[in-house]
């Protein structure tokens, strides 16, 4: 099979397109032909050898989270999935023609398999920052870099369980972010002060690590009420950086009840074909994404 390998730390030109064994699915795990995989930052953060603390990888090595597409194994003591069943979940080396994931749930009608591949980790991650943060109905949350695939999650999570929501982005995503229910501002000079204008902060989200953690204790008194999960230096600032993964079923499954009734939608920015993944990873590094960005197989 062709997936994308990487056989040293660096750049996005250490990504090659290569041949290589198929997976096949283990205990408790399936193995789907892939359609398209999710792009993550931790994907790069991982290629570039920043985060082995958490997620220790052997050279070379594949990349990749997330997956959508058809099941094509069942492992041993796996029910209620079939072989033909559309699927979208979390597992290793997704960016491949084959993978193997340990967690899944069905695709929610409607989805193609490109948008359901943008689901799985940014929907774990908000659930999990969410919970983390501690922040509650009735509540304002702060969320720096809210236009990303976490921050479109974070903001309509949020919305559903009652939380008033402040988003900071750039002027082109003004309009987006409030078509998401938050109230929307801009980074840059003087920040700080048009977030102080829009009332009182309970809690706040770095979802970009662009330096502002010292400016969100300020804005919320308290470095217990902030989490990162993009800026290395957080606990400089006293503040958690979460970079494990909660429970990914149960994320799943309530990512498939807020599709299902309509109340979460996560749009694709760009897909690319498998061979362009470096060019993925270039743009994700970039930032300034409204939603997701996937790779196509």
């Amino acid at each position: 099979m062709k997936m994308i390998s990487f056989a040293e730390f660096g750049g996005p030109e250490v990504l090659r397109l290569v041949d290589a064994e198929e997976p096949h699915a283990g205990p408790g795990q399936v193995r789907v032909a892939v359609r398209a995989a999710g792009v993550n930052p931790v994907d790069w953060r991982l290629r570039e050898g920043q985060v082995l603390g958490a997620h220790p990888i052997e050279l070379p090595a594949g990349v990749g989270l997330d997956a959508a597409g058809v099941v094509d194994e069942v492992g041993e003591g796996v029910g209620g999935v079939e072989v033909g069943d559309f699927v979208f979940g979390e597992g290793a080396s997704t960016y491949a023609e084959f993978a193997v994931l340990s967690a899944w749930a069905r695709m929610p009608a409607g989805l193609t398999f490109e948008e359901a591949a943008g689901y799985p980790s940014v929907v774990e991650t908000a659930v999990r920052v969410l919970r983390e943060v501690g922040v509650e109905a009735g509540q304002t949350l702060l969320v720096s870099g809210a236009s990303g695939g976490v921050g479109t999650a974070v903001l309509q999570i949020a919305r559903v369980r009652g939380i008033r929501v402040i988003g900071t982005a750039g002027v082109v995503n003004q309009d987006y972010l409030r078509s998401l229910g938050a109230v929307a501002t801009t980074y840059g000079e003087g920040w700080v002060e048009r977030v102080r204008d829009l009332g009182r902060v309970d809690a706040a989200l770095d979802l970009a690590g662009s330096g502002v953690l010292g400016e969100l204790v300020e804005l919320t008194g308290d470095p217990a009420k902030v989490i990162s999960i993009a800026d290395l230096d957080a606990p400089e600032f006293g503040v958690r950086f979460s970079g494990v993964a909660g429970s990914v079923p149960e994320a799943l499954a309530e990512a498939v009840d807020l599709i299902s009734r309509g109340t979460l939608r996560i749009p694709v920015e760009k897909s690319y074909p498998l061979a362009d993944a470096a060019a993925a990873h270039v743009d994700s590094q970039a930032g300034h994404t409204r939603g997701r960005r996937v790779v196509v197989v």
